[in-house]
């Protein structure tokens, strides 16, 4: 095993511990996946033998050989959890949301210079193949000045959450806690901070204490508008992804493959992993000098969390900064904190 691996424990070995952390963790040339924490059953070794299980938080901070630790568990304890690790000397790499409010996130990014360590924010959807299509599409300029884009994440799933932390009135419950951070880090990481926003949330399943609709509406100069929505309730999904320019559209449905193959057990270093299937490619609609009217699709861009992966190794074993900035964080905290719109 290299000496330049970087030691790892993961604070839960729940479903995103298991799908979306151990399986690149454990592949031995960049890191060393060392313990994981489970309260209850024991299922770590089955998979990976090797693993230490440790019972609390508190036993896996106190390992001296864990450099970095992932901060994996329910939204409310991010805070906590992330600070606990920082003063034990470790680097963090934080779930979504990382923080309730803009202030929380201002301290532990500023506990993280105070103690030398660095914190970095799982925004693992920036590397969805589906997004990787939007931008390349806004990168190369294909429909002109761009005028509006409607960003979706639809799940229709009436039933309340078996995470309890994710319906109870709680700092981070709610649907725009849960799926707002994927969609407006994706919009900020392609435009930056608007200059404006406003966010409506509502409520609609019986008995339900959290809000399962959201919109954000955010601003950009030149009169060019995103619209962000993410709702519980929605049985027939429209596409994820609809840009309009003044040269044409884009629209792509949601269709990243990594969550399910890695739920199926498929290798991140499997060759079809992150690959779409056939029909589900991008439309693009242009329109001619001639006004006639031209309609290309196109194939996402491979879907590859282990580009992720990679830039937690490089800014610890290098020192080459992170892709998810800190003020990218801070920017999205402040949309998300601000008071809902009541017309």
């Amino acid at each position: 095993m290299s000496k330049k691996s970087i030691v790892t424990g993961i604070l839960s070995y729940g479903m995103s511990g298991r799908v979306f952390h151990a399986p690149f963790i454990h592949e031995k040339s960049r890191f060393e996946l060392r313990a994981v924490v489970e309260r209850h059953e024991k299922r770590a070794h089955q998979r990976y033998p090797s693993v230490i299980s440790y019972n609390s938080v508190e036993e896996l901070l106190n390992d001296e050989k864990i450099e970095l630790v992932i901060v994996n568990t329910p939204n409310d304890t991010h805070v906590d959890y992330a600070t606990q690790a920082l003063k034990a000397g470790k680097h963090i790499l934080v779930e979504k949301p990382f923080a309730p409010n803009s202030d929380d996130a201002r301290r532990l990014f500023n506990l993280s210079k105070e103690v030398g360590k660095h914190v970095m924010v799982f925004q693992n959807r920036r590397w969805d193949s589906d997004f990787k299509l939007l931008k390349r599409v806004v990168e190369r300029q294909t429909l002109g000045e761009l005028i509006e884009l409607h960003v979706r994440f639809d799940r229709y799933r009436m039933e309340k959450s078996p995470k309890t932390f994710k319906e109870q009135k709680i700092p981070g419950s709610g649907v725009l806690y849960d799926l707002g951070p994927h969609l407006l880090d994706q919009v900020i990481s392609l435009f930056g901070k608007p200059e404006k926003s406003i966010k409506i949330v509502s409520s609609h399943r019986p008995g339900s204490e959290v809000d399962d609709f959201s919109t954000l509406v955010l601003t950009y100069p030149k009169g060019f508008t995103v619209f962000i929505h993410a709702s519980l309730l929605v049985a027939n999904p429209l596409p994820a992804y609809v840009l309009h320019g003044t040269k044409g559209s884009f629209q792509k449905v949601r269709a990243d493959v990594q969550e399910d193959q890695l739920q199926g057990g498929i290798s991140p270093k499997d060759p079809g992993y992150g690959i779409e299937p056939p029909g589900k490619e991008g439309l693009i609609t242009l329109i001619k000098p001639n006004g006639d009217r031209e309609m290309r699709y196109r194939e996402a861009l491979k879907g590859d969390y282990n580009d992720l992966f990679n830039a937690v190794y490089a800014q610890i074993r290098k020192g080459e900064p992170f892709p998810v900035k800190p003020e990218e964080i801070l920017w999205q905290m402040e949309i998300l904190e601000q008071p809902a719109w009541n017309g």
